[in-house]
This record gives structure tokens, C-alpha cells and sequence, in this order.
């Protein structure tokens, strides 16, 4: 996904620092979905933990990325799509968490309306399917 991190503060009226700007550089650099320790790994020492931690909520506040729990229980993080805002989050697409690589891809098919019970009001709805994905299904029809 082809990115401007610039234009991305800008649009959400944050503030443009050299970590906020590495942090959507690195997350758009993959098609998956990618966990904070994955990214401390990759960022090495230019941006501490708590500084990385707080990035990735402002940005999930501010609608820029939204979270995905995988099979572990670590949150991993994509960018949202264009109509994503801090008041409506509008990511409700199946996830993809492969069990042989353990990535998470954001698919293009969206989550099916669902009537809630009486009372009940869904501010989001995810739903995460597990399997093998293309890559891994190749290596395994190889061996």
C-alpha cells in the first residue's frame, strides 16, 4: 500500500515527528498485519517502547491503523482504509491469521450484517478466519 505518512498527520491533525512518520513507513512496508514487538524488532533503538506504544494509539484512536488480535493474543496493527475517522471506524473486513506462518492479512470481504438483541448496540464488528494462506498452501503442495 502506497502511503504518504506526511499527508496522513496532516489529515488527522497530528503532529509530524520523525517517529510518528516511522512508524506508518514501516507498517505500509508489508501487505500483513504486523505486532508491536515485531515492530521495536525492525525499529531497533530509534524508537523506545512506551513512545511506540503511545504512537500506535493515537493512530487507532485517529482512525490511521486498527488492531487485530492473532491466535497468541497480540495485538498486530494494519493501516485502515480511506474512510476510517476517530469517530467511525469503518475496517469491518475479515482477517485472515494463517496457522502455519501466523500472519494476519486484511481480506477484501466484509463482515455480514448481523442484528443485534434487543439492548445491545456493536460499535465494531471482526471476525478472523484461521487457516493456511496462499504462500504457505504453495509451499506445502511442493513438498
Amino acid at each position: 500500500m502506497k502511503i504518504n505518512p506526511a499527508d496522513i498527520l496532516k489529515e488527522h491533525s497530528l503532529k509530524h515527528t520523525k517517529q510518528r512518520v516511522r512508524v506508518l513507513e514501516e507498517i505500509a512496508l508489508d501487505t500483513v498485519a504486523i505486532s508491536q514487538p515485531e515492530l521495536e524488532k525492525k525499529l531497533g533503538k530509534e524508537i523506545d517502547r512506551v513512545t511506540l506504544y503511545r504512537i500506535l494509539n493515537i493512530y487507532e484512536d485517529k482512525g490511521i491503523l486498527h488492531r487485530i488480535m492473532d491466535m497468541n493474543g497480540t495485538a498486530n496493527y494494519a493501516i485502515c482504509s480511506a474512510d476510517c475517522s476517530e469517530k467511525h471506524h469503518h475496517d469491518e473486513h475479515v482477517h485472515f491469521n494463517c496457522t502455519n506462518c501466523a500472519k494476519i492479512y486484511c481480506l477484501e470481504v466484509k463482515v455480514p450484517k448481523m442484528a443485534m438483541p434487543k439492548g445491545f448496540k456493536a460499535s465494531t464488528i471482526n471476525t478472523t478466519a484461521y487457516g493456511i494462506c496462499e504462500k504457505c498452501s504453495k509451499l506445502v503442495k511442493e513438498n
